[in-house]
Order: C-alpha cells, then structure tokens, then sequence
C-alpha cells in the first residue's frame, strides 16, 4: 500500500507539471504579436503600361467627361488605357448588375498586359461582388488595385490575400483644372511609378505623441465596420491602422470605432493615422464633444501614437497611400511624419 501511495504521487507530481509546462506553454503563445508578413508588392508602371479604369460601385450617370479625362491624363503619363466594357452600364444604383462588375474587374485581373486597375468612381457596391472576385491568377502577376472609399473593401480583401493596395483618388475625383487638386494627382503619380511617398502634417493639439512602425492597413471607416466578421476584415496586429469619414451622425462614428474596439481592432494596433472626418451631420442632440476627442475616448486606454488631419479621404485633400506598405510614424508636438519604405 505503501508503495502504491508513492507511485500515486510521482504521478500527480509528473501529470502537474507537465500540465503547468503546457498552460504556461499557452499563455506564452497568447501573448506573443506575431508580427505581419511582408505582403506582395505590384510591379511599379513605366511608359508603355496598360491600366484598365473599371466601375466596381455606384453608377456613374453623365460622368463620361470626367471618365475621358482621366484616360487623358493616363496618356499623357505614356500609360495606355483600357475600359471595363460595363463602366456605363446601369443596374439601379449601380454601373451595372453584380455579375456585370464582377466580370470587368476578374477580366482586368486575370489580363496579364493590365498592371494596374483604377476604380472610376466609389459610392456603394463592392461588397456586393467580393465573393464573386477569384485572385489566383492575381497572385502570379499581381497589378495595383487603386481607389478609396467604397473601395475599402477591395482594399482589405487583397490585404487578405497578401498584396499591397493603393488609397488614392479615382478617375471620377478629377477636376476640370488640375492644379486644384495638383498634390493629390502627383502623389497618385508618384505611387503607380514608384516614386517615394512621405508626409509632413501639421501639428493638432488633439495629436497623441509617439512613434511606431508597421504595416499601413484600413479606409473608410464605415467599410471597416461593414466588414467586421467576415472573411474581408482584417487583422490590425503590429499595423498602424488609418480611417476616413464623410456624412456621418458624431453617434454614428462612435458606435463603429466602439465596434471595432469590441472586435480587438486596438488590442495590439501599433498606431492610428486619422485622415479627414467631414461633413459631419449634425444630430438634435449635440454630442458634446469635437470629432478629435471622441476618437481619443475610445482610445483612451492605449498607448500608441495618434496622428490626425492626415489629408486623405472625401475633402478636397486626398494624398495617396499604399496599404500593406510598412510605413514609419512620428507624431511630434510641432509637426508629424509619416514615411512609407521603399
């Protein structure tokens, strides 16, 4: 009995401790920030190049103009310009049925001469054709995806895939006289060719001082909030995390960053980047507070580094970006940087 006693307790004493080595094991996994994987990088466009202009969103009525403008200004970049055969086409409120947007853009991404495809106009309606999208000839010869606002969700579903994006303005964003919006077209300019990218941004005094590096990821904040749960939401650790607004109620943009912080979108975020937040909408009870300040309460319990007026988004500012792009963020108390890697 003696004897039985004794083996009972090296078993208890070995099973505990191996259960202690695997908990500990565990936790240890738990609390490692794996850090992001280098994504693809497109090849950058030369003279000679083709891009395809195609109508992922809203319908685009009388805009024909705009759209013949902008294969102007393509050309004068030595690019070549092809059109989705259903930029026209109307279906409600969109340029065309789901089926017909999904088809122009899987016919820009699987044409190995497009390098790169410039969204004509946002509005709503990429979401509807996610799903529908097959990136598998994508991956062998990657092509810059570029737009903003509703194309928000392509951005985050080629994050996913594992490729870079570009933010910036679309075909539709362009003026009768460049030289309104003369940073916004050779920041465009300098990201399809490959051209440095760097900001200095003047100082707020609702800026959060620091410094961090990673990975640029984020848009329109309401498509950051349409994707939550969804294969097409995307994964915020050791990213440095940007957003845009326009439209909405003040309550409309806390309850979407208190979803996104439900959802663990600040847990292990390494930065915020707030581009413009504009016509906000003014409800019949004042929330109280600047735009500013609300971001910052909902923020308020972490450490990272807080930019804001970053000029991008639907104001007349709108520089470009590329997400997926490490970039390397100072927010200071005069002016902040921010610095995209080649």
């Amino acid at each position: 009995m003696y004897l039985k006693r004794i083996f009972y307790c090296v078993l208890l004493i070995t099973f505990g401790t191996q259960k202690a080595v695997i908990a500990q094991n565990s936790t240890s996994s738990n609390n490692e920030i794996s850090m992001p994987k280098k994504l693809i990088q497109p090849p950058y466009l030369k003279a000679g190049d083709t891009i395809a202009i195609v109508a992922p969103s809203g319908v685009l009525n009388n805009r024909e103009k705009e759209i013949n403008h902008a294969k102007t200004l393509l050309k004068s970049w030595g690019l070549n310009v092809i059109m989705g055969e259903h930029v026209f086409s109307k279906s409600g409120h969109f340029a065309g049925t789901d089926d017909e947007r999904a088809e122009d853009f899987q016919n820009a991404l699987d044409n190995p001469n497009v390098k790169a495809i410039w969204s004509a106009r946002g509005g709503y309606g990429t979401v509807r054709i996610l799903d529908k999208l097959d990136y598998t000839t994508f991956k062998e010869h990657p092509k810059w995806i570029i737009g903003y606002s509703d194309i928000t969700a392509l951005h985050n579903q080629l994050n996913n895939v594992g490729s870079e994006s570009i933010h910036a303005i679309m075909a539709t964003s362009l003026t009768d006289d460049l030289d309104d919006i003369k940073d916004n077209v050779s920041t465009f300019k300098d990201a399809i060719f490959g051209n440095p990218l760097s900001y200095t941004i003047k100082n707020s005094k609702y800026n959060k001082i620091g410094t961090a590096t990673g990975q640029l990821v984020g848009g329109n904040l309401t498509l950051l909030h349409t994707m939550l749960g969804s294969r097409t939401s995307i994964d915020t650790t050791g990213k440095i995390l940007f957003f845009e607004e326009i439209g909405e109620y003040a309550y409309h943009i806390d309850r979407m960053l208190q979803s996104l912080k439900r959802a663990g979108y600040f847990e292990n975020c390494k930065g915020l980047i707030v581009g413009s937040i504009s016509k906000v909408r003014e409800n019949t009870t004042p929330w109280g507070k600047p735009i500013e300040q609300l971001i910052l309460d909902v923020v308020a319990e972490y450490d990272f580094p807080v930019l804001f007026n970053f000029p991008a988004g639907h104001d007349d500012e709108n520089r470009a970006m590329i997400l997926g792009r490490t970039i390397q963020l100072t927010v200071g108390s005069e002016q902040s940087t921010v610095v995209f890697e080649k």
